[in-house]
Parts: structure tokens; sequence; C-alpha cells
């Protein structure tokens, strides 16, 4: 679906993370509804390199862009020298940040902040220097045990993500006030959809529990499931959200969710209605409370207003324009 009527010709989108989850799926979005544009996408792609947790360092993969035309570009948002090839090499009109460390349980400190904070800093600078709009990806865990609805302004992060990724928003609103570009952050909320599955560990429990049926084996919840409520959101109303960002009304900070809170036990009921299986539920107790949020739920009244903003996907639809692609993963990358 295409979100904004005004034509791209001879404009020039930067996508960082382009190879993520997000970022591939902006890629696509602009070459099917903008093919006038030039997009160029960066990202550090996968390597062996590990953090700490045992996780990947990165989690962009090649795959994610299979079928894209437009430039792609290897690289780390903490090379300067890469930062001012681009600054030297381009004319960004737009620029989509993606690109960020954003496993929850990451011990690094230093580089979460190096990447996710330092590095953003630099791209401000390379928008302003270029007359871009930056559009970037900031989070819910800003928000950590904030009581729902949350709403900007109220954030108690509860691990080092959140906080990266609010030094963010308030490194933002200071280049708000002495910049003329437009400088939108959205807090995204849980994402799922098609091209998450190279997330691994950290993909939506959405595809974890349908890979789960699809083996065959029973969905395993954690007890009281049905009382343990998230905004999820499917990633067409993320990139909605992203295009709606581009010529904002004013710059700001904004919620992207559904603003309606669903249970981990709607999600298998949902998946096994889909996936026509019924299989029984095995529950289990919950190692995480104390350090677990049991209600997440957006405040867009202001992402409504001001960008223009309106979800469309309910929980029944998203997973129902996704049980296609959940199927062909299991396919071709769980049973290969």
């Amino acid at each position: 679906m295409k979100y904004i009527e005004n034509e791209l010709k001879d404009k020039t989108i930067l996508i960082t993370g382009g190879a993520g989850f997000i970022g591939s799926n902006l890629a696509f979005y602009f070459q099917e509804n903008h093919p006038e544009a030039k997009v160029v996408v960066l990202d550090s792609f996968r390597s062996t390199e590990l953090l700490s947790n045992g996780n990947l360092k990165s989690f962009g993969h090649f795959k994610n862009l299979i079928g894209f035309s437009g430039e792609v570009i290897s690289g780390d948002i903490n090379d300067k020298d890469l930062l001012l090839a681009l600054e030297t090499n381009y004319k960004f009109d737009y620029i989509f940040h993606e690109a960020a460390i954003s496993d929850t349980t990451v011990l690094e400190q230093d580089l979460m902040i190096r990447t996710n904070v330092n590095a953003y800093k630099d791209l401000l600078e390379l928008a302003i220097k270029h007359g871009a709009n930056m559009i970037y990806a900031s989070s819910a865990a800003t928000y950590g045990n904030a009581p729902s609805p949350q709403k900007v302004g109220c954030e108690e992060p509860q691990n080092v993500y959140g906080f990266s990724k609010l030094c963010m928003d308030n490194l933002s609103r200071e280049y708000m006030k002495r910049s003329n570009i437009g400088i939108v952050g959205l807090r995204y909320f849980n994402v799922y959809g098609p091209r998450e599955y190279f997330k691994n560990s950290t993909a939506s429990m959405i595809l974890q529990f349908a890979h789960q049926i699809l083996l065959g084996k029973n969905p395993r919840l954690f007890e009281n499931s049905d009382k343990i409520l998230r905004d999820f959101i499917y990633i067409e109303d993320i990139i909605q959200a992203n295009i709606k960002a581009m010529n904002p009304k004013e710059s700001g900070i904004f919620n992207v969710g559904t603003a309606k809170a669903r249970s981990f036990q709607d999600i298998v009921d949902i998946l096994q209605y889909e996936l026509e299986t019924s299989l029984t539920c095995e529950y289990i107790p919950n190692p995480f409370i104390g350090s677990y949020q049991f209600h997440t739920e957006a405040d867009i009244a202001s992402t409504r207003e001001v960008l223009g903003y309106k979800p469309r996907f309910e929980m029944e639809d998203g997973i129902k324009a996704y049980v296609h692609e959940i199927k062909r993963l299991f396919r071709d990358e769980v049973k290969k």
C-alpha cells in the first residue's frame, strides 16, 4: 500500500540497518511504491562475531534483500571514514536510521552506547549537512516498567538498550531546537512480520510459537499468559508510520503501536486457528517475575494527530497476513 502520494523522483534515501528486519521492509516499500527514488542500504551484515551473551553482533542478512535492486553498502556506523564517504559521495534527502544493537540482553554497555547513541549523533550531523529529514528507530524499551498506556515523557528504562534509545531521544530534542530538518523518533512496540526470521532468538514470539506448533510441539507458555499483555504491531503498520514521518507537521518522538494490548495466549490461539492445529498448551513458571513487563500499550494520540498514523492491522489480521511467510520459512529455513 502506498502511504504517501507525492513522488520521490530524484530523491536519495539512506536506510541504515537495511539488511535487518525493519530496514529491509522499508527498502522494498520504496522499490515497489516509489521506484523513481534512489535507495541506498547500509548494513554491517552478520559475521561469526558474537557478543558475550552468545548472540550474534549483527542480525543483518543478505536473504532479507534478495530481489532488492538498489545500492547495498557493507559497513559499520561506528566507522568515521565510512560516514565521511557517505557525506562526500552522496546527497541524501531522507535518512531512515534503523541500525542499532537491538538485543536487550546485551551486557556490553560501552558498545551499546557507542553504537546506538554516539554514531547516531554523527548521522544527525550528516543529515543536517545534507538537509535530509531524519526518521529513526526509538523503542518502547525506554518505558521499562512505566504503567500503561505508555506515554512519551514517562520513561523508566530497565536495561542499557532502553537507556541508549532514551539518550537518542534526548539528543534528538536538542537537535530539533537548532536545526531546520525534520527529526522524528518512532518508539516501536512489539513488532512482528516478514523478514524477522534472521533475528534468531530475538524474533517475535509470534514467529517462535508458530514454528513450535509446525514442529508438532505443544506451545510452552508462562503461567497466567492470558494476563501477560503486549502491544503487538504488524510490520506493515511500522512501515506506514515511517513513511508518514518523512515530512511531518512537526518534529518529535512518537509511539508506534496499535493502542491495544493482547496476550501471549491470544497469539497461540490465533496461530492454532490459522495453522489448523489443536495442540495442548503447556504452562511453565515465569522465571522473570520482577524484571518482566506484564502490560505494554502504546498511547498513540500524538502519532495520530501529528503523523496521520492509523493502525490497520489487528493481531488477527497481522497473523493471517503473515502465515504464508511463516510456512515458507518453516519449509525453507527451519526444516532444511
